[in-house]
């Protein structure tokens, strides 16, 4: 857990900080109201100790501008006055708690596990799944009633997967999350831990817990049989039960929680249909009416088919389109059998079928490359290394069936692989597309590449037809081939998504929030569309989700508006219906949307166009920003995000390092290895950067070889210490070429803010002035400027 402490009072702020990272809190201290508003805009925390009396901006301002910014993180203020109107002032501008100076330091524990517990929605300081228990009041874990003896981040690790056992998080969410703005980590600092805290539960008897999801990060084993055995004591609310796919005991549904919340609203929705054909009747319906009961048998065929009454979804449709069809007074018979039937349909139990929350398990990735040329074939494997996937050759048709046969049931079985890299020609005596049709046959769900020596568009025909991800034309580079193969193998962390979702009906709103928030999304759900640009820009979405038929404005109006306004036209696009008709479904593609989802929905449907458009999105994004050979950012990229650092760096008076680094004689290695070597050189080097510094720092490629690093609160001494070990881990890389074995070293520039500069473009001279002394003074090495 990450709480930020606002207090301008140096002993008050200290006292706080020790009592809370006694308790295993991770914690940032601002010392003004400023500062603090910058760390709550910027990073994310569990909860806000809030000072009301702060310099520059006081405490009830900083709560109001989150709170305006739609920031639901909550928050804790702290004062010395304790008048009834100051608590009311205080929770009217967002608090959550009000706690008067001077404070009992274990009640104020107290309202923080509170509230922290509020917001993940427990009701317990105790975590209890299966043998495993974890007491938050004193920061204890035990299973089987034995105690494990965790560190403090192995306890804050296992502490955020158990309070979120539905979700999975990704390495960088886990930073996010754990590690506090002043601690420098890298992204495989969570490897370790995570590493360290396994082994913890595996001597304990715990073994297999924690699991890991290939692309995605970690998620607590639900499917582990110590924790089926025994339900979770923890109390949650229904709609976010612990469930397994493999439990054979019925689980109750959280669309059938909310049915039962809701049904009575709908009957209500059917009581005007009654009401609007007895009026029609009796031969006084009025217009109002007839369009009210038209709009409630629209709203109530998205709504009932997506609980699971299917019958019920058709009977609102046909009444529907009867309304809209200028009802007559001959109908009523009709309609009067459609909502008797109606009712009916609905004393029934709903239908319900749901997909389990999370993704499929993955193993890790494995490539099988099928090629008869073991040179390129070798190539290919050390370059997949670097990238992070085991990699096997496979020349005959004979050893492709064996390798894709393997079983992952014995431990030291070799896993099946989860990519295919085929080449047309990889044997005399088999034609490679027959292999890919054979594959599609037998394995239809595993990803083929395809690369060729001859471009022929009639192959590239075929292979599309047989299903074939990708095709490359040889010659191509190695770290082509394995950036082809990650874009495939891509499991992105697009389930941190936010999604802003506009629909009229306030349960169609709550059944799209309990299809989606499993998965991690973030949804902001929005009935008014008159209220539609504001909470655009303060949610500020990755995925927009729209309503066709609402009142006043349409979904297709609202379209219309985000393809107009620079900023959102390549905002993602995906329209709901009841109606799939051609005119509608072909006005909201002419308008600007992405995709299409009809009433009622299904779930599984729905996550994989969310998924997919997510996913191609960025894609689009990372082609944008990121440099592909080397995988970091670009200079496009790189230039915006030092600029926000130098921006923050300024406002909180912190220092911030910038660094140029340059390949040693580069040109040597392309001309007496050739270009494929030199690639190798520059990703295996972007690699190694990944590696080295954190993920908030800017790492990125300015061209050719040359790359920048920015470190956020870093002094010269910190990169320098980094950069020095960056340059024993690359001497220690050996990169072959088609003309023997070759070294590589770089020399490095540092400037830091503000001392060598004020703006990016005064530390980028000072930085390249102290990169040329480097240079200079024999290369090989880093100096400062």
């Amino acid at each position: 857990m990450k709480i930020l402490i606002v207090e301008d009072d140096q002993g008050t702020a200290a006292l706080l900080k020790q009592a809370l990272t006694a308790q295993h809190y991770l914690v940032d201290l601002a010392i003004n109201g400023e500062a603090g508003l910058e760390l709550a805009e910027g990073f994310i925390y569990d909860l806000i100790l809030l000072d009301v009396m702060l310099p520059k901006l006081d405490g009830l301002q900083v709560c109001r501008q989150l709170r305006a910014h739609s920031d639901r993180t909550p928050i804790l203020l702290l004062t010395v006055q304790d008048s009834s109107s100051s608590k009311v002032i205080g929770l009217d501008a967002g608090a959550d708690d009000y706690v008067v100076k001077p404070f009992d330091t274990n009640e104020l524990l107290a309202r923080i596990r509170a509230l922290i517990r509020r917001e993940s929605s427990a009701l317990s300081s105790v975590i209890q799944l299966g043998n495993l228990r974890l007491d938050a009041t004193d920061c204890k874990v035990t299973w089987n009633g034995n105690l494990l003896h965790l560190t403090a981040k192995e306890y804050a690790l296992l502490e955020l997967l158990l309070q979120n056992t539905h979700r999975i998080f990704s390495q960088s969410s886990l930073l996010d999350h754990l590690w506090s703005s002043e601690e420098p980590p890298q992204e495989n600092t969570v490897r370790v831990h995570m590493k360290a805290l396994r082994q913890k539960l595996n001597q304990a008897g715990a073994d297999g817990l924690i699991e890991t999801v290939y692309g995605l990060g970690y998620r607590v084993n639900l499917g582990k049989p110590e924790v089926e055995k025994a339900a979770a004591t923890r109390s949650q609310p229904a709609a976010i039960a612990l469930t397994t796919v493999s439990q054979p005991q019925p689980q109750t549904s959280p669309l059938t929680v909310l049915w039962e919340r809701f049904k009575h609203k709908y009957s209500d929705r059917i009581t005007v249909l009654e009401q609007a054909i007895t009026a029609l009747l009796e031969g006084r319906l009025t217009e109002e009416l007839g369009q009210q009961a038209q709009q409630e048998a629209h709203t109530l065929i998205g709504s009932l088919g997506s609980f699971g009454f299917a019958e019920a979804s058709r009977l609102s449709r046909e009444i529907e389109q009867i309304f809209r069809a200028s009802v007559r007074q001959s109908q009523a018979g009709r309609l009067s059998q459609l909502v008797v039937a109606l009712r009916q349909s609905l004393e029934q139990s709903p239908a319900l079928k749901l997909p389990a929350p999370q993704p499929p398990i993955k193993q890790q990735p494995r490539l099988l490359i099928v090629d008869g040329d073991r040179e390129l074939a070798e190539q290919l494997i050390a370059e997949a290394t670097l990238w992070g996937i085991q990699a096997e050759v496979a020349a005959s048709l004979t050893e492709v069936r064996a390798a894709i046969a393997q079983s992952a049931r014995y431990a030291n079985a070799r896993t099946p692989p989860t990519v295919v890299l085929l080449d047309l020609c990889f044997s005399n005596s088999v034609e490679g597309l027959e292999l890919l049709a054979e594959l599609r046959t037998t394995h239809p769900t595993l990803p083929v590449l395809v690369f060729a020596a001859q471009e022929d568009f009639a192959n590239r025909v075929k292979v599309a037809r047989l299903g074939g991800q990708i095709f490359l034309s040889k010659p191509v580079s190695p770290p082509t081939v394995l950036a082809a193969v990650t874009q495939v193998l891509q499991q992105s962390e697009v389930t941190e998504a936010k999604i802003l979702v506009v629909d009229d009906d306030p349960r169609m709103l709550d059944i799209l929030r309990t299809l989606l928030e499993p998965w991690g999304f973030k949804p902001t759900l929005l009935s008014d569309p008159q209220q539609f640009w504001t909470t655009l820009e303060q949610s500020n979405p990755d995925l927009l989700i729209l309503d066709v038929e609402m009142p006043e404005l349409s979904g297709i109006d609202l379209c219309q508006v985000v393809r107009n306004d620079p900023r959102w036209s390549e905002l993602p696009v995906l329209f709901l219906s009841a109606h799939t008709d051609a005119e509608t479904v072909n006005q909201v593609f002419t308008v600007g949307a992405d995709d299409y989802v009809s009433k009622p929905i299904l779930g599984p449907e729905l996550i994989a166009r969310v998924l997919n458009r997510l996913e191609r999105m960025q894609i689009l994004h990372k082609l944008a920003t990121t440099d592909v050979l080397t995988g970091v950012a670009n200079r496009y990229k790189s230039t915006q995000e030092l600029t926000r650092l130098l921006s923050l760096a300024k406002r909180q008076g912190q220092p911030l390092c910038f660094a140029i680094l340059d390949l040693d004689h580069f040109k040597q290695v392309n001309d007496q290895h050739g270009h494929n070597a030199g690639d190798q050189v520059l990703s295996q080097f972007g690699a190694l950067l990944r590696q080295t510094f954190r993920r908030e720092d800017v790492v990125a490629r300015w061209g050719g070889d040359e790359f920048v690093v920015g470190m956020y609160g870093a002094t010269r001494e910190q990169v320098r210490d980094r950069l020095t070990a960056l340059l024993k881990s690359i001497h220690q890389q050996e990169f072959t070429g088609a003309s023997g074995e070759a070294w590589v070293s770089f020399s490095g520039g540092i400037a830091e803010y503000p001392e060598n500069g004020t703006d990016l473009q005064a530390l980028y001279r000072s930085a390249d002035a102290a990169l040329y002394q480097a240079k200079a003074a024999g290369r090989n090495r880093v100096f400062s400027s």
